[in-house]
């Protein structure tokens, strides 16, 4: 119970003015549920879009105030069976989509602290706790954890479950991690998942690829030269780095990941729209009135666009073992410019690859700024490695 009040007391002391979470576990529930296990005594967050039985579960949004469910969602039921302390519930956007929210960036106050795990990433970065859950649809465990300087790992699609989570978008939603470091998420993927994860002492060089995308030219000049630093740092590591040209299939399946995204919501959201579209925050409703609008038939040419880009991804491994791309165009962006941008997400997301996002030094604003780690589909534990390995390289940064 030590390190839960250490974390509890951090929270109390930091989070008044962070505000990444929506609400915190008090000392006496949290003494009821620990167990013995494996992540006994590990004090972990929880996104506010998955239900937990002893914590009221908005979901970032009014029309659910004081909703209390009756049982865990799969994920916190399995961290909860292994011993972990569900230690509160962390700031999510309303429904995951398309709002604002109160945490600040613990690496300055006037940028966004990212997307919708933004409260989730925003307590780990801050090191409040050591570990929180996430989700992401189109970004949201990556880019968060680039803009708060931390750790963030979406694994492979429905590696971990997402049952209990309000769904968005049901062919893209990937439950997913934040940690202090490479090594601690990997830790913790492997005990929620029961797949070796674990950083082995000696991991070998890889063959990297450099992802050259169609919308570079959106990159911010830090971001270019963290990049550029990354590969370097590899290479010297013993890694053969290759450039790998984004084809048309793969651009065509990022651009129909935000399709499905929009008409999914949507139909997820269905009920909520018909019934309480006043209520809804007016970038929210912009979102799934165009998704409503989208006809099926389009739905499922985006569908088919995608499943060709997944393809062509597989096939990427065939000539490197990890592929090296931006987490996000550059550093946070200021708080009135809005969280940021997928675009260099959408991708990963929709071939539902494994990807870590590892912090890679600062912009000249002194905002972090971080690369993405990904590996083939299934290979969570290769991708883990390699993004332990470019972390050791980073670690004067």
């Amino acid at each position: 119970m030590r390190e839960t009040d250490r974390a509890l007391e951090r929270i109390t002391a930091l989070d008044p003015e962070l505000r990444s979470f929506a609400r915190v576990a008090d000392r006496a529930s949290l003494s009821a549920s620990m167990r013995d296990g494996p992540l006994a005594g590990v004090a972990l967050g929880v996104k506010d879009l998955f239900d937990t039985f002893d914590l009221e579960t908005d979901y970032g949004s009014p029309l659910y105030a004081r909703h209390r469910p009756r049982a865990d969602a799969a994920l916190v039921a399995q961290a909860r069976a292994l011993g972990a302390a569900i230690i509160g519930k962390t700031v999510t956007t309303e429904f995951a989509h398309a709002s604002d929210v109160p945490t600040l960036n613990p690496h300055g106050a006037a940028h966004t602290p990212g997307a919708s795990s933004a409260g989730s990433a925003a307590a780990v970065g801050a090191g409040l706790l050591p570990a929180a859950i996430g989700s992401q649809t189109a970004g949201s465990i990556i880019r968060p954890a680039a803009f708060c300087g931390t750790v963030g790992f979406k694994p492979s699609f429905r590696l971990l479950p997402t049952v209990g989570m309000k769904p968005f978008a049901w062919s893209l939603d990937t439950a997913g991690l934040f940690a202090a470091d490479v090594p601690s998420a990997a830790l913790l993927g492997d005990i929620l998942s029961g797949r070796p994860m674990r950083i082995a002492d000696d991991t070998p060089p890889f063959r990297v690829g450099l992802y050259r995308s169609r919308i570079d030219h959106l990159l911010h000049p830090g971001m270019i030269d963290a990049m550029a630093h990354a590969a370097r740092r590899l290479e010297r590591a013993g890694c053969d780095i290759l450039d790998i040209d984004e084809t048309d299939a793969l651009a065509a399946a990022r651009d129909a990941q935000e399709r499905i995204q929009l008409f999914e919501g949507a139909v997820s959201l269905l009920h909520e729209r018909r019934y309480h579209a006043e209520q809804l925050n007016a970038g929210l409703l912009s979102v799934l009135t165009a998704g409503a609008a989208i006809a099926p038939a389009d739905y499922d040419s985006a569908r088919r666009a995608a499943r060709a880009g997944r393809r062509e991804v597989t096939r990427l491994f065939e000539a490197c073992d990890i592929i090296l791309a931006p987490s996000a165009p550059g550093p946070a962006p200021l708080r009135q410019d809005g969280m940021g941008d997928p675009a260099f997400n959408r991708l990963w997301t929709v071939a539902g690859v494994p990807c870590v996002n590892v912090p890679a030094g600062r912009s000249r604003e002194g905002l972090p700024l971080g690369v993405t780690i990904i590996a083939r589909f299934g290979q969570d534990a290769r991708a883990l490695a390699g993004a332990a390995l470019l972390e050791r390289q980073l670690q004067d940064l």
